[in-house]
């Protein structure tokens, strides 16, 4: 009988375990690896931050695998040593055949110096310990920055800034809040093409927001972020930090130089025999050069690919169609509406991508996407 082993309890794990319902049914054993007890989505801390919401309504045990059959290890990882076929965790060593590596990506917030001064929007405990003082906020400039790219689900930045701006407007605060919002790409979403960047900046400028494109900060300083040769005043800032692969990801040998992983784009096959790598710790280079964008709906549909080729290798399985970059994620614009971005990100020669109006059934539909995967996971 087989060990396949998984690493990560996001969207890429969660959805491969329950792939591999038929495997556990055939006798195999499926084991995740997470330190983490609980599972909630992202798009929670911009409810946090907004007074939407808590993280308890939307969370759920991870114990819960066990429903599909699988084991929960609760440890965190040590060493990923594929020479071997085996990873160590402070909770001992698991023996594999078959890995998918989920690990997703690492915060960075030390790689800027005095990143201290931020509120780290990425954090969801340090969002929660700081949403009373943001609601709160009722005059000054309030700055949403992003210090590196690539990073987590690209339109949230911009998200918190709508949603902030709506919050402060129904309060009656909004003319005493300046909003400000800045980037080091050239665009806002550079790989949803000219005309999606157009209709995002487009409605941060019509909510009076100010958009910094191709901006570097250097560092942050009380009460301001230095760029090179300018520097930018705030009262509140809500910073995104640089991402990197975990480290024993560049430890493993699984990505040289400490890059993120690349496997086949198609079937999500690294170089080691047996092991896959899915969601926010690979890096796929669409046809135009660009990466495709870390986001939980290719993490999702990417660790359906590979559980399904693990199925097919033990005979239980046909052999499957390889990821095809189709994915979708919802920006919400305040005023209880949400526009929904879907694109075809593998297409030759650029992805094709569509941004829908902002509606509230758009919201709704988020809301969904949520309690339906909470519910078929855990």
């Amino acid at each position: 009988m087989a060990d396949i082993v998984i690493l990560g309890a996001g969207f890429g794990g969660l959805s491969a375990i329950r792939e591999l319902v038929p495997a556990v049914r055939a006798g195999h054993r499926v084991v995740l690896v997470d330190r983490k007890d609980r599972f909630f989505m992202g798009l929670r801390k911009l409810w946090v931050l907004s007074g939407r919401g808590g993280y308890e309504e939307g969370s759920r045990p991870l114990e819960n695998v066990r429903r599909h059959g699988a084991t929960w290890v609760q440890a965190d990882l040590v060493e990923i040593e594929v020479d071997r076929r085996r990873v160590r965790t402070t909770g001992g060593e698991l023996p594999y055949d078959f890995l998918i590596v989920a690990l997703g990506a690492e915060l960075r917030p030390d790689l800027v110096p005095g990143f201290e001064h931020a509120i780290n929007l990425y954090d969801a405990a340090e969002v929660e310990r700081h949403a009373p003082e943001v609601i709160r906020f009722s005059g000054g400039r309030l700055v949403v920055g992003i210090f590196g790219a690539p990073y987590k689900c690209p339109p949230a930045p911009y998200e918190a800034a709508m949603l902030l701006e709506d919050r402060f407007r129904r309060l009656g605060v909004r003319d005493r809040v300046e909003l400000v919002a800045f980037t080091p790409q050239p665009a806002s979403l550079p790989v949803v093409g000219p005309a999606g960047c157009a209709t995002l900046e487009g409605w941060l400028a019509e909510r009076g927001i100010r958009f910094l494109p191709g901006r570097r900060a250097q560092r942050v300083e009380p009460g301001q972020v230095a760029f090179d040769g300018e520097a930018l005043p705030f009262d509140l800032l809500l910073a995104v930090p640089p991402h990197r692969p975990p480290r024993v990801v560049a430890e493993s040998g699984l990505a040289p130089d400490g890059a993120w992983i690349r496997p086949d784009p198609k079937t999500l096959r690294t170089s080691f025999e047996g092991v896959y790598a899915v969601g926010d710790v690979t890096e796929i280079l669409l046809p135009n050069g660009m990466p495709l964008p870390k986001a939980g709906v290719f993490a999702e549909a990417q660790g359906r690919v590979a559980a399904r080729w693990i199925l097919h290798h033990l005979g239980l399985g046909p052999e499957p169609e390889g990821f095809d970059g189709f994915g979708y994620c919802f920006i919400e614009v305040g005023g209880g509406r949400a526009a929904k971005v879907v694109g075809r990100f593998l297409e030759q020669p650029a992805p094709v991508v569509e941004i829908a109006p902002p509606e509230e059934r758009t919201l709704a539909e988020k809301e969904a996407f949520e309690r339906e995967r909470l519910e078929a996971w855990l």
